[in-house]
This record gives C-alpha cells, structure tokens and sequence, in this order.
C-alpha cells in the first residue's frame, strides 16, 4: 500500500478534512480516501486549493503539502 502518511507515520488525516470541507465551499469534491492513496490526486487537490479565492484554503494546502512530503509546483499566494 502506498499511504500518504505524515513524517510522525500517522496519516495527516484532520488535514485532510479541513481540505475537503474548505473545498467544498468552492464547490469542489475531495474524496479523503484517494487523497490518502494516490499522491497525484492529492498533488491536485493541493493545487486546486492553492487556486481557491479562500486564503484559509492556502493555508490548508501549504500545511498539507508540508505533512504529507508533497512538493507544490505552485507557489501562488
């Protein structure tokens, strides 16, 4: 299984959430189970928060990106 985890080893799984929930506030789906699984959909979740007008939604992409050891090709905001 290739699992995103965090650098502790526990998933990064509340951030996860608040990415999902800030997101849905653009009106975009972010499924959490993929996100954890497949490092290329969570790459564009990140991207797609980083895009969002909600600075709160930056916020969240840049700590989850952190966590989860996922360069952003992005450094808007």
């Amino acid at each position: 299984m290739n699992a995103l985890t965090d650098p502790a080893g526990s998933p990064a799984l509340l951030d996860i959430i608040d990415l999902k929930w800030l997101l849905a506030g653009d009106g975009h789906r972010v499924h959490v189970e993929r996100v954890l699984n497949d490092p290329e959909y969570a790459r564009r979740c990140l991207l797609l928060a980083l895009g969002s007008p909600n600075e709160a939604a930056h916020r969240a992409a840049r700590r989850l990106a952190e966590r989860l050891g996922l360069p952003l090709d992005q450094a808007s905001s």
